[in-house]
């Protein structure tokens, strides 16, 4: 650190200093904020969380409905909204964004009578939702706001209004929207999260709207991956070392599994089994009396990510895979590597 000769922070750690008291300050004033709004939640939220969830139920009638969550909001009340309908999507709840200034142009067109409409506006005043809120009551749609005046003109056309606390904003002006699209996105998340709980929403369930990347990738299943069939190194306890070693070598996965005479897994000779039975009788021996007894295996319905944290954690590099007892297939760490999941 430079100082002047009297000691003094030099400017540039003056800078340093007040820089890093301003993104605290933000930080700590967005916190307050979420937390006013965590203690403020109450009977609305679940409200809201059974009204977004009948869009994809049964009416009166009995009838299934098809709806979707449609977000909206103007400026940057839109763009959270933008990420809300993307979460809700991603999650088990068919959503989708409708820009309220173009909803009077023609996208009107986009909601149905079995959708539920998700408006979000902090003074709840935005003219640009007028013709979305005049449309909900129209088709009596349902509509949920998101707003922090509950006599807003949104506060009031709600169905179920949802009403964030006047935290203070991050801007020293007091302008420029921060603690409130804070609170707004951790709201949105709420509702996502309480939605995917609420149906049970599994993690296959999520791999089906998140097949790429390497998120698409962790979510694989074992059997995915799993070498089968002929490439399988197996001896049942029987064989000579002779034979086995061969297979082992053959195979190249640096073990071999052992059977019994039922076809379950018995046991598993690693390259280090080999190493602690070096001796000249090695070759005499049978698979039996090398293998390590009851190896750790995995099923094949296990998930790509869960089959590599036991290989982490039991610093191993290959797993069997069993099912009703009988090995169908094996796991390489270089299996995990090929797929993405690492």
């Amino acid at each position: 650190m430079s100082k002047s000769k009297t000691g003094a922070a030099s400017p540039d750690e003056s800078r340093s200093h007040d820089h890093l008291a301003s993104a605290r300050r933000t930080l700590e004033l967005e916190i307050d904020g979420l937390k006013q709004m965590a203690a403020s939640l109450d009977g609305p939220f679940s409200d809201a969380v059974e009204l977004l969830a009948a869009v994809r139920g049964e009416d009166g009638d009995g009838q299934r409905r098809a709806g979707r969550v449609v977000v909206t909001g103007m400026g940057k009340s839109g763009h959270v909204g933008r990420k809300i309908a993307a979460t809700l999507a991603s999650t088990g709840t068919p959503a989708q964004f409708v820009h309220p200034g173009e909803a009077s142009h023609g996208d009107l067109g986009m909601i149905t009578p079995d959708d539920a409409i998700l408006a979000l506006s902090w003074s709840g005043e935005s003219a640009e939702l007028t013709s979305i809120i005049t449309f909900a009551k129209r088709f009596s749609i349902p509509l949920i706001g998101i707003t922090s005046v509950d006599t807003s003109a949104l506060g009031q056309a709600a169905t179920v209004p949802l009403v964030l606390p006047r935290a203070e904003e991050a801007c020293p002006n007091g302008l420029a929207p921060t603690t409130s699209t804070t609170m707004q996105l951790a709201l949105g998340d709420a509702l996502a999260i309480a939605l995917l709980e609420r149906q049970g929403f599994t993690a296959s369930d999520f791999r089906v709207f998140h097949p790429g990347g390497k998120l698409g990738a962790m979510l694989r299943h074992v059997r995915e991956i799993m070498h089968a069939g002929a490439s399988l190194p197996l001896a049942d306890q029987s064989m000579p070392m002779s034979q086995a070693l061969i297979i082992m070598s053959e195979k190249s996965f640096g073990c071999i599994g052992i059977t019994d005479e039922k076809g379950a897994l018995a046991g598993i000779i690693t390259d280090g089994d080999l190493r602690r039975h070096m001796g000249e009788n090695l070759l005499t021996k049978t698979a039996g009396e090398v293998m390590t007894p009851a190896p750790k295996s995995i099923p094949p319905s296990m998930l790509a990510s869960e089959a590599l944290n036991i290989l982490n954690d039991k610093k191993i590099t290959s797993l069997f895979v069993v099912d009703a007892d009988k090995p169908v297939g094996l796991v390489h760490i270089h299996d995990f590597l090929r797929a993405g999941v690492m």
